[in-house]
């Protein structure tokens, strides 16, 4: 990933933080036909750095990779379009064009199996329990019949990648003058929204760095 100095975030903390409030992530690895790419909720392991999942026993990812390359899992987080109207800049001498902010993290490291209908229990169960929070009536494992749930694990297959290097790039408005970062946060503000009301938090977060 090309990440220029301004933008780069390697915070630790800042990515973590990434990766659990946005848990779908893009996993990418390479099979006998080339690049193969899979959309799976990650559970991420701060202590052990490590990230695991699930996926279905019919997917071929978990024959069909190159143990000798790293997998790679891009995490998605807020995103916005920026327009060049909200820069007071433009109305001075019209240099200004459109961009988009984004922040994203990158988790490389090496894809391991693991085909263990225990460890995969405690794995659904952790992420249910995590992502159920909140509901009014929060769903677990033990809720559907056990001969149900035993038939359902049998059709999934672990996979964990302990994390060898995250990096993170935090694209929101750094390289404009102050004025202007000023002008994207009331801009995506009125837009609304919930991205764009995280990416306006975003850009003044980093504007008071």
């Amino acid at each position: 990933m090309y990440i220029p100095s301004q933008f780069d975030e390697s915070r630790p903390e800042v990515l973590h933080a990434l990766l659990r409030a946005h848990p779908l992530g893009t996993l990418v690895t390479l099979g006998a036909s080339g690049l193969n790419a899979n959309h799976i909720p990650f559970e991420f392991d701060a202590e052990q750095s490590t990230l695991r999942a699930h996926i279905a026993r019919a997917n071929p990812l978990w024959k069909d990779f190159s143990p000798e390359v790293e997998a790679l899992v891009v995490f998605q987080g807020a995103q916005s379009y920026i327009s060049p109207g909200w820069y007071p800049t433009k109305e001075e001498d019209g240099r200004a064009v459109p961009t988009y902010n984004y922040m994203v993290a990158h988790a490389y490291g090496p894809l391991r199996v693991i085909d263990d209908a225990e460890w995969i229990r405690a794995q659904v169960q952790r992420l249910s329990e995590r992502h159920e929070t909140g509901q009014a009536r929060p769903w677990k494992i033990t809720d559907a019949p056990a001969d149900y749930i035993d038939k359902l694990l049998k059709a999934l297959v672990g996979i964990e990648i302990p994390v060898t290097k995250l990096a993170g790039k935090w694209k929101v408005s750094q390289n404009q003058p102050a004025a202007n970062r000023e002008g994207v946060v009331r801009g995506l503000r009125e837009q609304g929204g919930d991205a764009a009301l995280a990416m306006a938090a975003a850009v003044a977060s980093h504007g008071r760095d």
